[in-house]
């Protein structure tokens, strides 16, 4: 799976691949839909090192989606400075890809719910919340095939 970046000198090491996964304040998740569109929903996620979480309506598209393709890819944006004047802009991001599998058993139910409080929501209890919500809430991870990054040939020497 993957192809070999064509311009391997902006490649990320995978250290920050990971960091970058672990802080990035939210994703862009790309699934297949009806008629093989795709849909391209920007979501709240919490990385656990090694499966991507997320959390949705019990009903809807998303999981429609997954039903029909468990396949997807979701890209986080580290950086993205437009610089006008030399009409290009300097970025960091990273790609995944994987298969998403909605979450049945109840302890990683609950993990993949206080993985996303804990990013989202540090330093507050969130067992009130989960306990509130856990039965109306669908939680998805997304285990990893492939992790590839990209940055700036701008960015390659400089760490900002």
């Amino acid at each position: 799976m993957g192809r070999k970046m064509r311009r391997f000198r902006q490649e990320l090491a995978m250290e920050e691949c990971h960091r970058i996964l672990y802080c990035g304040k939210y994703a862009v998740w790309a699934m297949t839909s009806d008629d093989d569109y795709a849909y391209v929903v920007p979501v709240n996620y919490a990385y656990d090192g090694t499966a991507i979480y997320v959390h949705c309506a019990k009903q809807g598209h998303k999981l429609d989606c997954i039903m029909r393709n468990p396949g997807c890819s979701m890209c986080v944006v580290d950086k993205d400075d437009v610089i006008p004047e030399e009409f290009t802009s300097y970025f960091r991001s990273v790609i995944v890809f994987g298969k998403a599998a909605l979450v049945n058993d109840d302890k990683e139910v609950i993990k993949g719910l206080s993985l996303l409080c804990e990013k989202y929501s540090p330093g507050i209890d969130p067992s009130d919340e989960i306990a509130r919500f856990i039965k109306a809430v669908c939680v998805v991870r997304i285990d990893i095939d492939l992790i590839t990054g990209k940055q700036a040939k701008e960015l390659i020497s400089v760490r900002k």
